[in-house]
């Protein structure tokens, strides 16, 4: 509007003085009065021209109006307020529903003849004019309401786009204290905007877009926030007192608002209103209190009732005083009416409508979660600055996920179990306590509930305090401006899924002893390695065994899950978790770079566990989690919230079978603590990590929960406080609420070939020394012993036999190994010889201790015994000092004819 910026005598046309005032109040009674008087001469219609050319046409904008969240009373369908977010706080109402007296009395003290003049009190606004042109002082009043009207939707549309105090302090200063040529000029345009409107909008659209629009102190804006605010009712039942005392606020919001009673007894310049020594109020300017005192001159009022009259907010009371006398004035009210009024003293009931989380209360978390949506996600504007209008000026109603059957007993399980900080705990070793759940509906991803141990806040002076925080634990750094836990073994869930996915079974058994891991691939960032030749050990250090994935997951085993992920790509363990929603606090990938990673290193948020969790839970299809179910604007028009999907990102057999390693730990597994027992079958996985941080997620087919209680920063001991356990009571509490509400189903029962026995090759290590058969076997994932030494030709310590042979065997069976003694020889063969040559052969292979063996009589032998076998027989490994016995045969044996015998 170019216009605007004109000086005063661009506006005026060079007319000064009264000639050209004339020639404006001249314009003024052609445009709203009395069309028929014409004026005459250069300056009128310079003046006129002038007028004309200022821009007429001023579009009503939408109102800036509280964002306020809600969630559903599932009993009643009613959807409960939670909390409202604003700059404004405002509760635009229709005329009817606005009390007559308020009307009056607005119109009483305001503009008295607003249904006769057509947009302009000629009389006020003239008065006004020639006080700012002879003064150059403040501008005047003299406003008509349409006049104000227009001001103050001038003001709120500079509001709309201001981001700083010092900005909004301008859009104010630049519509109210304009003085001199620019409040000519601005009082000029107000009237010009006035005429057009009154052109286009009814009398009663005007009066009320006034009464909603205007402000009444601080950040209270339109009438049925101020009665709500100032005296706890709606803008249809005030009394005359209470809208005499609203009119008079009109004039000076900040000075007669009656919040602030040592704020209100002082006028613009800092005069105080004091109480004089004999009871009365003294200071007070001229005439301000004249009813009163006029009442208590004639004897109609008491000293008393003068003095409560006037006590504590004697501006606003003046100011109260002088909109009943004009209502008496016009006859808006009786004689009895104004006199019981005037004496009525001002009590406010004040009811603060309180912007931001804190009001939610036990739900604070979760509508601080949902207030992080709307100042981060796109759906709500292209720019933060954008999004934060939105949500303080743009009257969004967002009705959200949130389940009070759910998230009372959370609240309730919380305040009962976990508090809120422990004594010594706060230290730059041991940091803050912290404790929090979240449940989620798997088939939607709509998160019923969040709550936390600590007392939200926002308040940056209660920032080292740990019974407060403004952080949503349960979040990430982007809607809760957290970020995440080490997750613990409750990260376990990938690679089960992992090695689901490799076609794996359950039932596989692998050697899960603490012992050397060596090296673990890596296809992303490279192989990890093992170059300290470190042992990982298991809780309480247990040393594990040979086992399967099914007694891994149940038992929570370290080294059985190692042993896993050894035959695994950690990458693709990374890739699992991905796309089952689970990525670090700070939104990025989790890194498989360590063996630590396996057993849960990561950061990660009790959302993103739940969903993860969920997705198993329900056949292998991922929800992003959401917190709000719709969104309108402040006409009730559907806005598209953020847009969340589920997808199917695991086969159904593999979801099933992992289900059905995950109910082991639920039933006699580690979880077993926190299973509800209420009929509703769940699945689930604890989680701990060194002691600072524990976990209990839990999940039935339709309902997620995951209990964190950890440090928020530091290092405390869970363990040696005697917290470890309270995440099993928090997840049952609120998982047992979840199932008496949505319920659940059996799981799917596991796929055949993923619980299937599993054989594997066993190498055949005979021949090779101890520790290069303990490495092969090892390598092919068989746990090995050393047996008793046995007799071999082998060279003494290498493997001369092992039990079970090289073959097909159960994976994860103990190989006995024997190495040679170093004594042992084969026996040869001598079946043939003479007895005296096989003898010589017998003594010459190394044995020792040779003598006859059995004697078969033959008649066909020669005249020389002829050697038959051994025993041992002919290829036997035996001592070398062991008995072999000759077998022969000869014509005539002992006790009968032949050698020797004669």
């Amino acid at each position: 509007m170019p216009d605007t910026k004109r000086t005063a005598s661009g506006v005026l046309g060079g007319l000064l003085g009264l000639v050209g005032l004339s020639a404006v109040a001249g314009v003024l009674i052609t445009a709203t009065v009395t069309p028929a008087i014409a004026l005459s001469g250069a300056a009128a219609t310079s003046a006129i021209t002038m007028f004309d050319n200022l821009p007429s046409v001023l579009d009503i904008d939408k109102l800036m109006v509280p964002t306020t969240v809600y969630a559903k009373n599932p009993d009643t369908g009613e959807d409960i307020q939670l909390a409202q977010f604003y700059d404004q706080n405002r509760s635009p109402v229709e005329f009817t529903e606005v009390a007559p007296v308020m009307y009056d009395a607005i119109l009483s003290s305001e503009d008295p003849r607003f249904y006769q003049h057509g947009g302009v009190d000629l009389i006020g606004t003239s008065r006004a004019l020639l006080q700012n042109m002879q003064g150059g002082g403040e501008t005047q009043g003299g406003s008509s309401i349409s006049q104000q009207y227009v001001k103050n939707v001038l003001i709120q549309r500079c509001e709309r786009d201001a981001t700083t105090g010092e900005e909004l302090l301008d859009c104010w200063n630049e519509a109210t204290t304009a003085s001199g040529t620019e409040g000519i000029q601005r009082k000029l345009q107000e009237m010009r905007y006035a005429i057009a409107l009154e052109q286009k909008y009814s009398k009663n659209d005007i009066l009320l877009g006034y009464l909603n629009i205007a402000n009444l102190g601080g950040q209270t804006y339109g009438v049925d926030a101020a009665a709500k605010y100032y005296f706890g009712v709606a803008a249809k039942d005030l009394t005359l007192s209470q809208a005499a005392t609203i009119a008079g606020i009109v004039q000076n919001p900040n000075t007669y608002r009656i919040d602030q009673p040592a704020g209100s007894i002082f006028d613009a310049n800092g005069v105080g209103y004091n109480k004089a020594p004999d009871g009365l109020v003294d200071d007070v300017p001229k005439g301000q209190l004249a009813a009163l005192d006029t009442l208590l001159a004639d004897g109609t009022i008491t000293q008393e009732q003068y003095v409560a009259a006037a006590d504590g907010y004697s501006s606003t009371k003046g100011r109260q005083l002088y909109v009943l006398s004009r209502m008496l004035d016009d006859g808006k009210i009786t004689q009895e009416q104004y006199v019981a009024a005037v004496i009525e003293p001002l009590t406010p009931s004040l009811h603060p409508a309180t912007t931001g989380c804190a009001v939610a209360g036990g739900a604070a978390y979760f509508c601080q979660y949902v207030k992080n949506i709307i100042k981060t996600d796109p759906a709500f504007g292209a720019t933060p600055e954008d999004r934060i209008r939105m949500l303080q000026r743009g009257g969004l109603n967002v009705y959200t996920t949130l389940d009070p059957r759910v998230q009372m007993p959370a609240e309730a399980s919380m305040a009962e179990n976990a508090p809120r900080s422990v004594e010594g705990w706060v230290s730059p070793d041991t940091g803050k306590f912290g404790a929090a759940t979240v449940s989620i509906e798997n088939t939607t991803g709509r998160i019923l509930s969040i709550a936390q141990n600590t007392t939200f806040s926002e308040d940056a002076g209660l920032a080292g305090d740990p019974n407060f925080s403004s952080l949503v634990y349960a979040g990430d750094e982007k809607y809760g401006n957290s970020g995440g836990f080490e997750a613990g073994s409750t990260f376990k869930i990938f690679t089960l899924v992992d090695w689901l996915e490799k076609g794996h079974s359950v039932n596989e058994t692998l050697n899960g002893r603490v012992r050397i891991f060596k090296r673990m691939t890596n296809s992303c960032t490279g192989d990890w390695v093992n170059v300290e030749n470190a042992r990982v050990s298991n809780f309480n250090n247990q040393s594990g065994y040979t086992g399967t994935p099914m007694q891994f997951t149940r038992d929570s085993l370290n080294t059985g899950y190692f042993a896993m992920a050894e035959q695994l790509d950690l990458c693709d363990i990374q890739k699992v978790a991905t796309k089952m929603g689970a990525t670090r606090g700070d939104g990025t990938p989790v890194s498989m770079d360590t063996l630590f990673s396996v057993i849960g290193s990561n950061n990660l948020s009790p959302i993103a566990m739940a969903g993860a969790y969920g997705t198993v839970a329900n056949n292998g299809i991922y929800c992003q989690p959401r917190a709000i179910d719709r969104v309108t604007d402040s006409d009730g028009n559907e806005i598209t919230p953020p847009q969340t999907s589920c997808t199917q990102v695991l086969d159904p057999a593999v979801a099933a079978t992992a289900a059905y390693a995950l109910e082991g730990v639920m039933n006699g597994g580690t979880g077993a603590a926190a299973n509800p027992n209420d009929g509703v079958d769940v699945i689930g996985k604890t989680g701990t990590h060194e002691q600072k941080q524990t976990w209990m997620v839990e999940s039935s087919t339709n309902v997620v929960t995951a209990a964190w209680v950890g440090n928020s920063t530091g290092s405390g001991d869970l363990f040696r406080r005697g917290l470890s356990n309270l995440r099993y009571q928090l997840a049952e509490d609120v998982q047992r609420a979840a199932n008496a509400v949505y319920g659940g189903n059996s799981f799917p029962g596991p796929d055949s070939n993923l619980t299937r026995r599993v054989l594997r090759d066993l190498p055949n290590v005979v021949g090779l020394s101890i520790p290069e058969a303990q490495q092969r076997l090892d390598a092919a994932g068989f746990d090995s012993a050393v047996g008793e030494p046995v007799d071999s030709p082998e060279a003494e310590g290498i493997v001369a036999a092992q039990d079970p042979g090289a073959g097909s065997v159960a994976g994860g069976t103990t190989v006995t190994i024997h190495p040679s003694n170093g004594q042992g020889l084969a026996v040869p063969d001598i079946a043939g010889r003479s007895l005296n040559e096989a003898k010589q052969a017998l003594r010459g292979a190394g044995f020792g201790n040779v003598a006859d063996g059995a004697c078969t009589v033959n008649a066909a032998a020669g005249a020389q015994p002829t050697a038959t076998g051994t025993s041992p027989g002919a290829g036997s490994l035996v001592n070398r000092n062991a008995a072999i016995a000759v077998n022969y045969s000869s014509l005539i044996c002992a006790g009968g004819f032949g050698p020797g015998n004669g």
